[in-house]
């Protein structure tokens, strides 16, 4: 009898695909032409920062702007365009241009993008590569229209077009060790920025139902995206006016005040740009923004976290068993109880991976904190901002030691392809057999 072929499972070759990225992004940014002269990149710092661009997270152990060249700057924008899209989608749509998808091709793609096959996935695949372009386009466009006066027509190109793409991809990267803090006064700057992480972070799958049925159409899915993420942005915006206000806040006006507020909420949904300093931001407020960036972005995006969908059935499966109900309804509609395990499945992973990884670093920056250059609430918000994807910090990122860095890369990549790759185990065929033993009883809470 001949041996089967051996074959990669979607959830595999995903998994394969951002190494295979992180690895030639290493190997780019090692490159002398990369870096200015003097100034090489160790192998570790290398390795961050191109786990750091291709899982689009934006923490950085320096400047981009002036610790990378032109050629250093362009390769991390092409790990962040490639990462945010999703190498195996690239590859997939080019293949699709020659031929057919295979069923396995067919299958990784709408688990990559849309996690359901309720899609006609060629239309989803033109959909992400024809916005993509269109809105980080029209994005590049109104950034180099506000910054064309301060910066200079010519010098605002670049910086225009790396923080639209940055933006859209929810990268964080920015060409200013300062992030966008310069820009705090300018509103314009700040709404172009908004606009384009949330329309990165709102999923392909939502685009496309925006684009093809209306509001009135609109699935479970996009229902449940808009509501969530609208929430949080408003949830978030309110409380850090009242927790900032009279602390980091106070130096701006009421409208800039208002503008801070709601670019730091929608921001830390997985984007990392920063127009107020991070570190002196109250440690209620970080606590804020930690769970605004476990939430994430929503299924289907440049965003990472748990997502949007995965918090409102938390939130509904916890108000139905409360209630004593047996089912999970949302808009109308039941969940199914796979869906709801899933949900449970993958916040538990990610508490985990959180509470693993601070161990890591509490064991490994020690001294640190006993000299007082990082706190454990800094460590705790650097777990977070990593596996979540976001990149914003408080100044920690710089004080990790080699062996720190390389479990903060190690985060940033479970938190990009984690979620992938248990969705594409959840949503292909259940494994047959399996043994049911008799049911038991224990006390629970």
């Amino acid at each position: 009898m001949p041996a089967r072929p051996f074959r990669l499972s979607p959830s595999h070759q995903v998994a394969l695909s951002f190494l295979l990225l992180i690895a030639t992004g290493t190997g780019l940014l090692l490159v002398p032409a990369a870096t200015p002269p003097g100034a090489p990149l160790s192998v570790v710092d290398a390795l961050f920062t191109a786990t750091s661009a291709a899982c689009v997270t934006g923490l950085a152990v320096r400047d981009t702007g002036s610790g990378f060249t032109p050629f250093g700057q362009g390769v991390i924008l092409a790990l962040i365009q490639i990462g945010g899209l999703g190498i195996m989608t690239l590859s997939l749509a080019v293949f699709t241009l020659g031929g057919r998808l295979s069923l396995g091709r067919l299958s990784l793609v709408e688990q990559t993008l849309a996690g359901t096959g309720d899609v006609e996935i060629r239309a989803l695949l033109r959909l992400v590569f024809l916005s993509t372009l269109a809105i980080e386009a029209a994005g590049a466009i109104l950034l180099w229209a506000a910054w064309a006066g301060p910066l200079g027509a010519v010098d605002a190109l670049w910086p225009a077009l790396f923080h639209a793409v940055s933006a859209f991809c929810n990268a964080g990267f920015a060409l200013w060790g300062d992030s966008l803090t310069r820009f705090a006064g300018s509103a314009a700057t700040q709404l172009v920025v908004m606009a384009l992480v949330v329309a990165g972070g709102l999923g392909f799958l939502v685009l496309h139902e925006l684009a093809t049925r209306g509001r009135r159409r609109l699935g479970l899915h996009a229902k449940l995206v808009l509501a969530v993420s609208g929430l949080l942005a408003l949830v978030g915006t309110i409380l850090l006016l009242a927790l900032e206000r009279g602390t980091s806040f106070a130096p701006l006006s009421p409208s800039e005040r208002l503008l801070a507020a709601g670019f730091q909420s929608v921001s830390a949904r997985t984007a990392g740009f920063n127009t107020v300093d991070i570190a002196l931001l109250s440690p209620a407020s970080l606590w804020l923004l930690m769970g605004l960036m476990l939430v994430g972005g929503s299924p289907g995006s440049c965003a990472g976290g748990i997502k949007t969908t995965t918090a409102a059935i938390l939130a509904a499966t916890t108000r139905a068993r409360l209630l004593g109900r047996q089912h999970v309804n949302l808009f109308y509609r039941t969940l199914p109880p796979r869906l709801v395990q899933t949900a449970f499945a993958l916040t538990t992973l990610a508490l985990v991976s959180i509470a693993l990884g601070l161990f890591a670093l509490l064991v490994l920056e020690g001294e640190a904190i006993r000299a007082g250059r990082i706190s454990v609430l800094d460590l705790l918000f650097e777990t977070v901002s990593a596996l979540g994807t976001v990149g914003l910090s408080t100044g920690a990122t710089a004080e990790l030691g080699p062996a720190s860095r390389l479990v903060v890369s190690l985060l940033m990549f479970a938190g990009r392809v984690g979620p992938l790759t248990l969705a594409a185990v959840v949503v292909g065929d259940a494994a047959p057999g399996g043994w049911r033993h008799p049911e038991e009883k224990v006390m629970v809470g």
